[in-house]
């Protein structure tokens, strides 16, 4: 059976039709977005540094993250030691100790951020031990409805959402960080 004569069996077996419902959705919005975002962001164990757009954040990481030998990032003025263009594959950015990337819409509601891919190799989002994610204060919004309004789908690349660092308690029911990603997460809202 063609596509075309299925779909002409349902028409002319649809006796009744429905308008779409109005979806007015009242959706959590907080007196401090910012502050809400914050302290959702430790709650799920993740950190969170407030920075100026000027300061120096490769001085921010090394105090973040003092025992770091390897950091990877593709982002303009990071010193990294791994590129994820550059790499041959995913695999060679394993043993990264920082991983560094951009995340383009914070949500307040659940400490979530997008991480759209602007890098060849995404592992670096999972991949490196330890994460930091650059967000501009402006960025973060109330909830998920807020978020998607401003996540530009037109392209259709990888993005993801992260929030806080890896952790399972599946096994035994012992608390594992970093079992399937980073173990820390440390975002720096840039203001």
């Amino acid at each position: 059976m063609k596509k075309e004569e299925l779909f002409a069996k349902l028409r002319k077996n649809t006796h009744d039709q429905f308008d779409m419902p109005d979806l007015q959705i009242n959706a959590l919005k907080y007196a401090d977005t910012l502050q809400e975002f914050i302290k959702m962001t430790e709650s799920s164990g993740g950190k969170v540094k407030r920075l100026k757009k000027d300061a120096d954040l490769n001085a921010a990481i090394k105090e973040t993250y003092p025992d770091a030998k390897v950091i990877a990032s593709n982002i303009p003025g990071i010193h990294a030691d791994k590129n994820p263009d550059t790499v041959a594959e995913a695999k060679d950015l394993n043993n990264t100790d920082v991983g560094v990337v951009r995340g383009t819409v914070g949500v307040a509601e659940n400490a979530c951020v997008w991480i759209p891919q602007t890098m060849k190799e995404k592992a670096i989002c999972f991949i490196s031990e330890n994460l930091v994610i650059l967000l501009d204060e402006a960025d973060v919004v109330n909830n998920m409805h807020e978020a998607y309004a401003r996540i530009d789908m037109s392209n259709y690349g990888f993005g993801t959402f992260i929030s806080g660092p890896s952790k399972t308690a599946d096994i035994e029911q012992a608390l594992v960080m970093g079992a399937q990603a980073a173990r820390s997460v440390t975002v720096f809202l840039l203001s």
